[in-house]
């Protein structure tokens, strides 16, 4: 039986500080409002679960889910942009 010797980390990329990098938190900044519109969906949807849909209920559905869809849109361009390409 071959016995697991655990090395020790030799590079940047293998060693983890539990703490995300600058460039991982930008990037949370730039999905925020996308973030915020699915939590938004997410709640929309729970509070639907163990009731009957009415036409408000289904307004609200669809409401969240086309805010959804823009800050997808939104989210594409703006990454489209600053990466030089056109969305």
């Amino acid at each position: 039986m071959k016995s697991i010797i655990t090395l020790p980390a030799t590079s940047q990329a293998l060693a983890f500080d539990g703490e995300p990098s600058a460039a991982e938190l930008d990037a949370i900044e730039r999905e925020m409002p996308l973030i915020a519109a699915e939590v938004d969906l997410l709640d929309v949807e729970i509070a639907l679960l163990d009731r009957p849909v009415t036409e408000l209920d289904e307004r609200r559905v669809r409401r969240a889910r086309n805010r959804v869809l823009v800050e997808r849109r939104n989210l594409t361009n703006r990454i489209a942009v600053q990466s030089g390409g056109a969305a």
